[in-house]
């Protein structure tokens, strides 16, 4: 199974999973939304699933996608250190600007 880092390199499951922040959207929803075929979207939200990124439920005889966001605390673990990184240039900027005269 490929990482979550892998699965989102893609630039069209990235765009998958903002249209899914908003809300659950089913396949044709999505479809409507992007440039890509149906088979296309098909194939990006298996690897999502896959990846735990996303569930499907059934309505009726359509399936609706949401998003699962227990996955990218992989991605929030990882960035943390550069968020401190960050942090700290940004303390250290403030405090300069502080002292200016």
């Amino acid at each position: 199974m490929a990482s979550t880092f892998e699965v989102l390199a893609e630039a069209t499951r990235r765009s998958i999973l903002d249209l899914l922040r908003e809300r659950e959207r089913s396949v044709g929803e999505l479809v409507e939304s992007l440039t890509i075929s149906q088979p296309g979207v098909s194939k990006h939200l298996r690897v999502l699933r896959e990846a735990g990124l996303v569930s499907v439920r059934t309505d009726a005889q359509r399936r609706v996608y949401g998003l699962r966001a227990e996955p990218l605390s992989e991605i929030d673990a990882w960035l943390e250190p550069y968020r401190r990184f960050w942090s700290d240039r940004l303390d250290a900027l403030e405090r300069h600007l502080d002292d200016a005269p």
